[in-house]
């Protein structure tokens, strides 16, 4: 493979001016270890786990109430465990004092329902110590289940931070779900408190949620409260006001838990069956978003994160972590496109975002419209743009750069929810190569494996994790055997972690490319393209919106069929030139292996919440499987976006196998 091109070398006092080169210096007076590089300090933090997890600890002045034994009870996957005997809270690390005044701004809110709010560090822990009091108050102890049906608003955090201070175990999902998909999730851990919103505003559309509350209440026969949290229409009957939840003042308290303890619950998307309950850790959790948000993101006291997250996503959690190294977090709530595709940028100018994270497909639809955020908005304190949910097309890091400069370093990665955190991502200390993501994060033994197993570059093969981290889950609720975590993630190749991304890793450079999922991938004429690449071609033209496409494998050996479903912009039609059009560009771009067999229009490409898009549930639909089998609306951005597909199913008479 020919090299990629460089975008950005790493700045020149790198090594001087941000977190990671601190923590550099700091490994060679504390440990004697010297690295000339970003390569170099990622070999070792694979290879000596316990060397570089401890470091970790000590670096970032880890509190425990017991200490550890040692870095690595067991190392095996799954299974590893990590820090046997010591004892600590999430919570109490996010709450400490580091490096920020008590009076300083730790949390902005904007929301659409309401106008904007700021909490103070004082205020944050204030009101965790009271919604503490007040949950214990209702019962709530050690290993009891808090759920919440919340959008991103400072109260979520509070509740949240005051579950994990008792050893509680916190799960949300966002407003916009249904109540089926609500109870879907929340059955399976049996939670004993709910908190709730009556509803909220989405751009200028009030959206009332009390009918599904209720619902949401009966689905759940273990709840014993119900909390009203004050944010939309009404009233909730036979609910505990949230400010009766806070009334009294409260000392501050932080149960201490082992490493392992739950946390949290965090979802599976759920649009491939049952969502899965993956369990993670107050120590996992809290080692990988120190190590993350500083040595990648480059956050600490003075900066301020700006990430628009949904409660159901795992960047909701990773926002809440930026109080961990002492940044300041920027919560938003509502249509993330109103009233313009530059209300977020007009957000992180109105709130001087130090680190500004984005979707890809919002950095694509700014650069297709033509937005100049540079220009038209004071940026001058952001460093960073993080982007991650799916892939990014070279054009899209090339327009940052050039709307940003060398300036600001544009962080691509890639992760989930399994993990909690990137796998793959860019630090200050790597460059940007146009199209790549940096590379494996430390700590993180990714590689790319062949189907027999072979580890591979230059060619798309599984993602793989060679060895523990400590965000990984420590496992699903119910599977008391943990067999079900263990067909997830272990089934291909036992004792390695199968992430389930199609990554090709770059030898000249040590980066990466994702090219989707690899139960997405299409296998044509036995040779396994991805999806992403499709894509960056079909997405550039001017007429088309978004796409989707997919392989119909033959049975009997055949070539199968390649479709390509598209979805305009408001008045063109899908004539015979606009098909020519495409045919030529992915026949030029790619190869003819790319050309499609059909090319359809529908009224939109089918995403879950979190903008993924979901090749695999438009293929069994097409293959002759049930919509209500393979995806709950509730699940989707648009719950209406499969219905074209599945009309087509009836109509069409695809292939089956």
């Amino acid at each position: 493979m020919n090299e990629p091109e460089m975008l950005r070398e790493p700045a020149p006092d790198a090594r001087r001016a941000t977190a990671i080169g601190d923590y550099l210096t700091w490994l060679e007076r504390t440990r004697d270890l010297a690295f000339t590089g970003y390569h170099d300090l990622h070999h070792w933090s694979v290879e000596d786990l316990e060397g570089f997890w401890s470091s970790i600890w000590d670096y970032f002045d880890v509190r425990a109430h017991t200490p550890y034994d040692r870095v690595l009870g067991r190392r095996e996957m799954p299974g590893a465990e990590w820090f046997p005997g010591a004892t600590l809270n999430y919570a109490e690390h996010v709450l400490r004092p580091t490096g920020a005044a008590p009076g300083d701004i730790a949390v902005l809110a904007h929301s659409q329902t309401r106008g904007p709010l700021e909490l103070s560090w004082e205020h944050l822990a204030d009101q965790v110590a009271r919604a503490r009091a007040g949950l214990r108050g209702l019962g709530v102890g050690r290993g009891d289940r808090v759920v919440a049906y919340l959008p991103n608003i400072p109260e979520t955090l509070v509740a949240f931070l005051a579950t994990a201070s008792l050893g509680a175990i916190w799960s949300s999902c966002a407003p916009e779900f249904g109540a089926r998909g609500v109870i879907d999730r929340f059955s399976q851990i049996e939670p004993t408190v709910l908190l709730a919103v009556t509803g909220y505003r989405y751009g200028t559309k009030d959206i009332d949620r009390r009918d599904e509350v209720a619902a949401i209440r009966t689905g759940l026969p273990t709840l014993r409260h119900t909390v009203h949290v004050p944010y939309g229409p009404g009233e909730l009957a036979g609910t505990v006001a949230l400010a009766d939840l806070l009334a009294g003042p409260a000392e501050p308290g932080f149960d201490a838990v082992p490493f392992a303890h739950p946390l949290c619950v965090l979802f599976s998307s759920g649009t491939t069956g049952r969502p899965k309950p993956i369990i993670h850790g107050h120590g996992g959790i809290l080692l990988e978003h120190l190590k993350n948000h500083s040595l990648s993101w480059d956050l600490g006291p003075g900066d301020r994160m700006l990430w628009f997250t949904t409660t159901a996503w795992m960047m909701w959690n990773a926002l809440v972590s930026g109080l961990l190294v002492g940044a300041s977090i920027v919560m938003i709530d509502g249509n993330p496109l109103h009233p313009g595709l530059d209300w977020q940028w007009r957000l992180a100018e109105e709130a001087g975002a130090t680190f500004m994270g984005a979707n890809p497909g919002f950095l694509m639809a700014c650069r297709k419209e033509g937005l100049t955020p540079a220009k038209d908005h004071d940026l001058s304190r952001l460093r960073q743009i993080g982007a991650a949910g799916s892939p990014l097309p070279s054009e899209g890091f090339r327009w940052v750069h050039e709307q940003f400069g060398p300036g600001v370093l544009l962080n691509v990665g890639s992760g989930g929810t399994e993990v909690c955190t990137a796998i793959l991502q860019g630090s200050p200390l790597q460059p940007v190569w146009a199209g790549e993501i940096s590379g494996p994060c430390l700590g993180v033994a990714a590689t790319a494996y062949d189907e027999p197993g072979n580890e591979v570059t230059d060619v798309l093969g599984e993602l793989v994790i060679t060895q523990p981290m400590p965000s990984m889950p420590i496992g699903f609720w119910g599977d008391t055997d943990g067999s079900r975590y263990r067909d997830a993630y272990f089934d291909t190749y036992p004792g390695v972690w199968r992430h389930g991304d199609w990554v090709r890793f770059t030898a000249a450079t040590g980066s990466c490319t994702v090219a989707g999922r690899s139960d997405a991938t299409l296998n044509r004429g036995g040779v396994r393209l991805g999806t992403a690449e499709f894509y960056r071609v079909v997405e550039e033209l001017p007429e088309i919106d978004d796409s989707l496409v997919v392989h119909l494998e033959d049975s009997t050996g055949g070539p199968g069929q390649l479709l390509l479903f598209v979805a305009l912009r408001d008045g063109v039609e899908l004539d015979d030139a606009l098909r020519r059009r495409i045919t030529i560009a992915l026949r030029e771009a790619l190869s003819p292996r790319h050309v499609p067999d059909g090319i359809t229009t529908v009224p939109v490409i089918p995403r879950n919440r979190t903008g993924k898009k979901l090749e695999l549930p438009v293929k069994k639909i097409l293959l002759g499987a049930a919509l209500s089998e393979v995806a709950s609306r509730d699940t989707l951005a648009d719950p209406t976006s499969l219905d074209a597909f599945n009309a087509l199913a009836t109509q069409t008479p695809w292939r089956r196998t």
